[in-house]
Parts: C-alpha cells; structure tokens; sequence
C-alpha cells in the first residue's frame, strides 16, 4: 500500500508512523520548514519556546504509553496538575499536563524520525498517483484542495477560531510559582503559561495566548497585538518590567468538532483527521491520525 500523508502535525506523523509500522510505503508531503504543526515551539534569543499547544494530557491508554516513551527517553516530563484561575488566581487541580524540556516541537521530530517527511513541499491538489491520500489539517486548510464529498462537507462543518500567541522575556522573574493560568471572561487574555517552568530551566519568559476576538483583530498585523498582551499580562500578575515581545499568529488555532463522534472522515481514498475530531487536544490529533492508519492497514 502506498500513502501519501498531506500534513506534518501530531495527526499525520501519528498516522504516517503507524502505517510505516505496518509495512504499508508512506510519504509526508508538508509545506513548513519544519514538522510538528500547532506542536510547536520557536527560538527566541537562543531558547526555544512553546508558541502553539500549552501542553499535552494523555488520559487515553495508547496515548499514554506514547507519553511514557517519551518520558523514558528525557524528551518529555509531567509537569502539573494545577493552573490558576482568574478572575480571583485561585488554584485549580485537573489532569496532568505534560511538557517536553526541549520544547513540544521536540516530540513531533521523534515522531518523524526515520519516516520520509518532505518539508517545504506545496500541494495544491490530492496526490492522484496514490492508494490513498490522508489530509492531516483543519477543514479549511483542506477544502482548498477540492476534496471529495464527504470529506469536503466534514471539513466545512468545522468552525475554527484564531489565537496569538505572545512570548514575554522578562528581564529576572518577577513572579511567584505559576505554572499557568486560564483566564476567564477577558477581552484580551485566555491563557498565560511559565515557559520557564514548563520547560525546567527556569527562563523568565511567559506566553500568552489571545482571545478569539483580539487574534481576529490582528490577522492582518499580528505584531500590533503583542503590547497589547504584554500590557494585559503585566495588569493580571501585577508586574512591573517591561518584557521583549514576539508574536506568532495562529489562524486555524481553536476548532470546534462536527457532529458526530468517529475519529476522521473518508471519501474513498481520501481521508481526513486531526484534532477537530474530538476535545482539542494533542492527544485528539495523535489518535486521530493512528485511528485512519488502523483503519487503511486492516
């Protein structure tokens, strides 16, 4: 069987590992200059930093084996189990939340690891010299490449809301222990995050992410909202330095499922995954995208 996957996030290097596992010929065919998709952290002054998903939760038996792998290898490392809450900075017990000391990023190059990914590589239609095409991306990502019926109507089904994300370096760090934080009801804010926590070296950086409606603001000029959440940021903890700013704009960020509860849509060849299949999560997207490999080797 040959595949070609379109996409290089979590969905896709978990399904292209799958299938390679299986024996079938698998490409990973992804228009960034690196893999990992919304896994993804960028250097910034000499570190890396977190600037899509926060963290990752494996409460899912398969994919809390792959956590532990990960973990047993140093590439991964529970991190908490409790966030602030604002308004108020309340504590609040969930699930773990796991982060990877050299960024989340690092995680989805183990996944690539010994597979044929092509980085920088534009599709502008469905591969047709192929047994099958497995579309890792959000619907509107994937409608632009004129997919088959019941795949297209899935993907215009999914909604999906914007975010920036705002990397705050700090001169010295002027706050106490806050792993992150959700932030309710805000115009602004919806999350901050310790990166220096998260990641175990202590930096005195935050990252924050916007609210829909700020990030829908600011498509056209991202930058314009990096004081703005440096600002909103520095009011919520009650800090007095000014931090360096960078921005990185996710226009597909926050997706809202389709109704229904199976892991992908198909259409013949065609298939698409990733974590609008489910919570959003890391995890959604890593069994989505293993769940088409089952169902393409059996």
């Amino acid at each position: 069987m040959d595949v070609v996957v379109v996409g290089a996030g979590v969905a896709g290097l978990s399904c292209a590992r799958a299938l390679a596992g299986g024996g079938a010929r698998v490409r990973v065919l992804e228009r960034g200059r690196v893999a990992g998709g919304r896994l993804a952290s960028k250097r910034y002054g000499g570190r890396y930093a977190d600037i899509g998903a926060a963290y990752f939760v494996a409460d899912d038996p398969a994919f809390a084996a792959q956590a532990e792998s990960w973990r047993s290898r140093g590439l991964a490392r529970p991190w908490t189990d409790t966030l602030r809450v604002y308004p108020g900075g309340d504590p609040s017990t969930g699930p773990v939340r796991w982060a990877a000391p050299g960024g989340l990023r690092s995680l989805a190059t183990d996944l690539a690891d010994g597979l044929d990914v092509r980085l920088s590589t534009r599709v502008d239609a469905i591969p047709g010299d192929t047994d099958a095409v497995v579309l890792a991306m959000p619907g509107p990502q994937a409608l632009r490449l004129d997919p088959p019926g019941a795949v297209a109507e899935v993907a215009r089904a999914q909604t999906w809301q914007p975010v920036i994300a705002a990397v705050l370096t700090y001169p010295a760090r002027e706050w106490d222990t806050l792993p992150g934080a959700f932030v309710n009801d805000h115009p602004l804010l919806a999350t901050v995050c310790d990166d220096g926590d998260r990641r175990g070296d202590g930096a005195p950086v935050l990252v924050a992410h916007s609210t829909a409606a700020l990030a829908a603001q600011h498509l056209e000029d991202p930058a314009a909202a990096g004081p703005v959440l440096a600002g909103a940021v520095g009011e919520l903890l009650g800090l007095a330095a000014r931090p360096e700013v960078q921005v990185h704009r996710w226009t597909y960020a926050q997706p809202s499922p389709p109704a229904g509860s199976a892991p992908y849509a198909v259409d013949g060849r065609v298939w698409l995954c990733g974590d609008a299949f489910g919570r959003p999560r890391v995890q959604t997207a890593w069994l989505s995208g293993r769940a088409v490999a089952q169902s393409l080797l059996s």
